[in-house]
């Protein structure tokens, strides 16, 4: 089973689906995993999110799936309990982000501030998500690096596109959450792998 750990060392990426239906998610993450991304999640305001991520299960062997938009610990056990492997958040929770270490999942929860990144990092999250990223811009995420540990990622997300990762890049970023420039509903698995392509192109590009 391909782990959290691997994949985003091999891509990372996260390909957020929101929107996207049980029927079609694994066409989806097919095409997108076709094109070198690895890392799947789906929104819990997504149509009926638990069943699109139990429907991704028999792909754990290349693909790590979990959800975004986890704001209760309840929300963590669902998703653990569906297959889940990743904990995706907007805010920081001590308590969500507990539970999914606790569970066995990696926690990814939001943060705007030094105060919220330092206090996820003390909750145990490694992986820390900058949202909404657009709204602070490179230049914030380069000064949050400067104060946080070394093993802290922090990953833009929300108004990042493959056109923008250069510069939040060379700010430090070290990983992208992709939602609407990548999935949109109602686009194909051949328009989402398209899109993929082209950013896993944008990011290989600069490691």
């Amino acid at each position: 089973m391909l782990s959290v750990e691997q994949a985003f060392a091999a891509m990372p990426l996260v390909a957020i689906l929101r929107g996207v239906s049980p029927d079609e998610v694994v066409g989806i993450a097919e095409a997108i995993h076709a094109a070198g991304i690895k890392i799947v999640e789906v929104p819990l305001n997504s149509p009926s999110p638990l069943a699109s991520i139990a429907r991704l299960q028999p792909l754990r062997g290349h693909i790590v799936s979990g959800a975004g938009t986890v704001v209760t610990a309840a929300d963590v056990d669902a998703v653990v309990t569906a297959g889940g492997q990743i904990i995706v958040s907007p805010n920081t929770d001590p308590a969500v982000i507990g539970r999914a270490i606790a569970l066995g999942a990696v926690p990814m929860p939001g943060v705007a501030t030094a105060t919220e990144a330092f206090a996820a990092l003390a909750a145990g999250a490694r992986i820390l998500k900058l949202f909404p990223a657009a709204s602070y811009g490179a230049g914030h995420l380069k000064a949050l690096g400067a104060v946080l540990p070394p093993d802290a990622v922090l990953l833009p997300v929300g108004g990042v596109g493959p056109a923008q990762m250069a510069d939040w890049w060379a700010a430090g970023a070290r990983g992208f959450g992709l939602g609407s420039d990548l999935y949109r509903p109602g686009m194909s698995p051949a328009d989402v792998g398209a899109r993929a392509v082209a950013a896993v192109a944008a990011l290989q590009a600069l490691r």
